[in-house]
């Protein structure tokens, strides 16, 4: 089972790449392909939305044909998404490339949190799913500068091509390693009908919605553009800032795992984190150009208090029957994904509609859009029933 889980968790760092590279590609892609920043929205856009509307297909497969085979199938078709974008000529390739990328990553964190839901105690479920996404985050982090240095040496046609391989391995890998657990044998199968029938689970549902998106759009798209258009930052300069990003939302990650039984409480836990991540969000809104470091810390700040989706997600597994968990996960994790990924696409044409001039005045529009979305998410939150199994 640990090689098993070992190959997955390699496969989360490649997920984690791919949906936050595009911040750092920005400035070379608008040179050679024309790509321009609502462009790259919709593309990341893209990726989220393709990636979520495979969560029920993954959610019925994990539960009828197991983690191995669904996930090695969708990484080979992540691989021929890396090739596609390495070949891309313009923005509409991109868009493709990103499509079939989306898919192949679904499955590889819910194919992780099956296995756990299935094979360990559900008292440690939240620390073992925060520790996958702390490790998987170093994809987070290898998209920041270590990419900006792949692009400076080889150029990001070669970075992609020695992705789209290094894809095709781990979806090898995972062949190879992954053992399935045992199968449910239950009288009914269950549809997802009885999931959406549960009242406990809307309110975790819908924090789950509003929760990642401000800490995936802002690492993973607009941090590129707010940091080139505002402060003139180069390739580098972006680099570093979403390293030390993506290192706050390893840390935030790691850090949530074991605090639900610290403190004996998941729902106030995940309410707390979030509310810091708001007051983060309204502090780059109210001081969106200020010079010095404080837009970086409010930067990380978002990250390591908007890390709380392992946490979610425990709180919906406390509340999932054995033969439903994984049509269960895939579900919580259609809301989280599924929302940023119309988000990406939503604060793509906000940004373009918003003033232009001064050239922080767009951004902060942004960062107010996600503040208040996340607040919302917040007030749905409070219904929701605490449990920590």
């Amino acid at each position: 089972m640990r090689p098993g889980i070992a190959a997955l968790v390699l496969a989360y760092v490649l997920s984690q790449f791919y949906r936050a590279f595009l911040a750092v590609l920005s400035p070379v892609l608008a040179v050679d392909i024309g790509a321009t920043a609502e462009n790259l929205a919709s593309a990341s856009g893209l990726w989220f939305l393709a990636f979520a509307l495979m969560q029920i297909p993954v959610g019925m497969a994990l539960d009828q044909v197991g983690p191995r085979l669904t996930t090695a199938g969708s990484l080979a078709l992540g691989s021929i998404g890396a090739a596609v974008f390495a070949m891309a000529t313009g923005p509409g390739a991109i868009n493709v490339a990103m499509v079939l990328i989306g898919m192949g990553c679904a499955p590889v964190l819910m194919a992780a949190y099956y296995i756990f839901a299935r094979s360990f105690s559900p008292v440690v479920f939240g620390t073992l799913a925060g520790v996958v996404i702390g490790i998987g985050s170093l994809g987070n982090i290898a998209a920041s500068l270590p990419l900006s240095l792949a692009v400076q040496t080889i150029g990001w046609r070669g970075a992609m091509w020695g992705l789209s391989g290094l894809t095709l391995l781990t979806a090898a890998a995972v062949w190879l390693l992954v053992r399935d657990p045992e199968r449910v044998i239950h009288t009914s199968k269950g549809s997802l009908l009885d999931l959406l029938r549960m009242p406990a689970l809307w309110p975790i549902l819908i924090m789950m919605a509003t929760c990642y998106a401000p800490a995936a759009g802002l690492r993973g798209l607009w941090a590129g553009p707010y940091l080139t258009d505002v402060f003139q930052a180069d390739a580098a300069r972006i680099g570093m800032v979403t390293l030390i990003m993506g290192l706050a939302m390893v840390a935030g990650n790691f850090a949530y795992g074991p605090l639900d039984r610290l403190l004996g409480s998941r729902k106030w836990l995940i309410f707390g984190g979030n509310a810091l991540a708001v007051v983060c969000l309204l502090g780059l809104y109210a001081f969106p150009a200020a010079s010095g470091f404080l837009p970086v810390a409010l930067l990380a700040g978002v990250g390591f208090f908007g890390s709380s989706f392992p946490m979610v997600m425990a709180h919906g597994r406390a509340f999932l029957p054995p033969h439903l968990v994984g049509r269960g996960v895939t579900l919580i994790n259609l809301f989280g994904i599924g929302t940023t990924g119309l988000m990406q696409i939503a604060t793509g044409h906000l940004q373009a509609a918003l003033p232009q001039s001064p050239p922080e005045a767009a951004y902060a529009g942004l960062f107010l859009f996600y503040a208040g979305f996340t607040a919302f998410g917040l007030l749905i939150y409070l219904r929701a029933q605490d449990r920590t199994d």
